[in-house]
């Protein structure tokens, strides 16, 4: 059992962007840059759509951050998030509620951190085949969602205390997310036939 397990945590299954757009020799450069630039937008999109929501109105960066990493890979997914984070660090209005480095550093920082971890890892498990069953999928989304919040939570604590980090920047928060983590395992799961 455990030989079986360690074997599919080295396999590399493909991705539903490899089954849809191979990459080869010749479109590699190009195809990362297409890709990257496609995941930028839809991440700066989710940033400013705002969703009536209880008890706070919620964006769906986290749901496009984990639908990346699941669609794209750990690398690409990890290459597009850092590369959205570089380009609100330099300025460009792509967050949510800022731009430049200063906004990078508040309360939010800690959250668009995880960002990159969280792609890495839905990436990563969807490499390996581990979220192409309903409760991996949606065990391997909650603890991808979970680095964002716990680098949030980390970031918020060292500026304004635990306690107050927990109640403003998780708790009203969270009843949105778990409907994220829900949609991004349907959504996962609803394209396992063609990433087969």
């Amino acid at each position: 059992m455990t030989l079986g397990v360690l074997a599919m945590i080295d396999a590399t299954v493909p991705t539903l962007v490899s089954r849809l757009w191979p990459r080869t020799v010749t479109n590699t450069v190009p195809r990362a840059l297409i890709l990257v630039l496609a995941g930028n937008i839809l991440l700066a999109a989710s940033a400013h759509a705002k969703v009536p929501f209880y008890p706070v109105p919620m964006t769906m960066q986290t749901l496009v951050v984990l639908i990346l990493g699941a669609a794209y890979g750990w690398k690409l997914g990890a290459a597009t998030v850092i590369a959205y984070l570089a380009e609100g660090i330099a300025g460009l209005p792509i967050f949510t509620g800022g731009m430049g480095p200063a906004y990078f550093m508040g309360p939010t920082g800690g959250y668009l951190v995880g960002f990159a971890l969280a792609a890495t890892l839905a990436g990563w498990l969807a490499e390996r085949g581990l979220i192409r069953r309903a409760p991996f999928a949606l065990l391997g989304m909650l603890v991808a969602d979970a680095l964002i919040l716990g680098l949030g939570l980390a970031w918020l604590s060292h500026l304004i205390g635990f306690d107050k980090a927990l109640a403003l920047g998780i708790v009203p928060f969270l009843p949105g997310e778990g409907l994220k983590i829900v949609l991004a395992t349907a959504l996962t799961l609803a394209t396992r036939p063609v990433s087969r």
